[in-house]
């Protein structure tokens, strides 16, 4: 969805970009691929259908900015810096709005508000960068503030029309929507030639495109839910020997229709005790959880190493794997 530049419409001349006008640093205080993830990519497809810059489906129709997620709520409550991508003037800011999905209360609940509490920065020569769906009483700038890159505006937040912690990030060259990626237009197609990216050097290598991505992981000593895993309990609830069951589980961001997950579960021993293989999934989907289970024993888990190995095969072809374990205590 394209957002509103805080409440305000951005005026100007549309024009190409030129990489050598603007740098920019990763708006986000964490590690791409560890701590916080891209959900989502800029809408390249001026269609009804979406399409990211790399022609994938990490994106959603409309979509004029880059979502920075973060893996839980819990994870938001710790604490996401957001910070200046590049040197600039802060234009205008909004704060206290409340952390609260739109989930269950409505879209006409935060009209006008889209974009939620966040800042927009004036970089001159008609750039701008705008920072969306920050937390209330986060901001730590003000209309006319300078600012260096890497000084921090906020922390990410829950605010606006959002149903994830998020930062959602938009660049802006006399108020048309560019793609850093690209250093285009976000009308540009997808997969046609580019002109260098916007991001610095280390920034770009920070980001390597993944078409997918698993965002959450672990056990659990019965069944997940959804929204524990989105709070953050489902890590806190650690199983034991003595737990009535053993749940791996995986929730998943980017997958594409026709993707084939397999989770499976093996015991101290290293043989598989469990497994669960999905159909192929019947369209894209921007996030899906999965489990692989078993009881225990006559007389519990024996202690020791337990593992996972979750893999999506997409058009027959290993897409994601990743293996994690938990060391069982009585």
């Amino acid at each position: 969805m394209r957002l509103p530049v805080l409440g305000l419409i951005a005026l100007g001349l549309p024009g190409a970009a030129s990489a050598q006008e603007i740098s920019l640093r990763l708006p986000v205080a964490c590690e791409i691929g560890r701590t916080c993830f891209i959900q989502h990519y800029l809408d390249h497809d001026p269609t009804p259908e979406a399409r990211d810059h790399q022609c994938g489906t990490l994106t959603y129709d409309g979509h004029d900015g880059i979502d920075f997620r973060v893996p839980t709520t819990a994870a938001m409550r710790a604490g996401v810096d957001v910070i200046a991508a590049a040197d600039g003037k802060v234009l205008r800011t909004r704060d206290g709005l409340e952390d609260i999905s739109i989930t269950g209360r409505g879209r006409e609940n935060v009209e006008n508000t889209e974009c939620g509490n966040g800042a927009l920065v004036d970089h001159g020569n008609g750039w701008q960068t705008q920072y969306c769906h920050l937390a209330k009483g986060s901001l730590a700038v003000k209309p006319g503030d300078t600012l260096r890159a890497g000084d921090r505006i906020g922390r990410i937040g829950l605010s606006g029309m959002t149903e994830f912690p998020h930062l959602h990030f938009t660049v802006r060259k006399d108020g048309q929507v560019i793609d850093p990626f690209t250093s285009g237009p976000a009308t540009q197609a997808c997969g046609m030639k580019q002109m260098a990216s916007l991001w610095e050097p280390t920034t770009l290598h920070r980001l390597g495109y993944e078409a997918g991505s698993v965002l959450n992981k672990g056990f659990a000593p019965g069944p997940v839910t959804m929204e524990a895993v989105e709070s953050g309990t489902a890590e806190q609830n650690i199983p034991t020997t003595a737990s009535p069951a053993l749940v791996a589980y995986v929730r998943a961001i980017g997958l594409r229709g026709g993707d084939v997950q397999t989770l499976t579960l093996f015991d101290s021993d290293g043989k598989p005790v469990a497994q669960n293989k999905t159909p192929p999934l019947d369209r894209n989907k921007a996030q899906w959880m999965t489990f692989a289970g078993f009881r225990p024993p006559p007389g519990g888990f024996r202690p020791g190493l337990y593992r996972a190995i979750y893999r999506v095969e997409r058009e027959g072809k290993p897409a994601i794997e990743q293996a994690f374990g938990i060391a069982l205590r009585p």
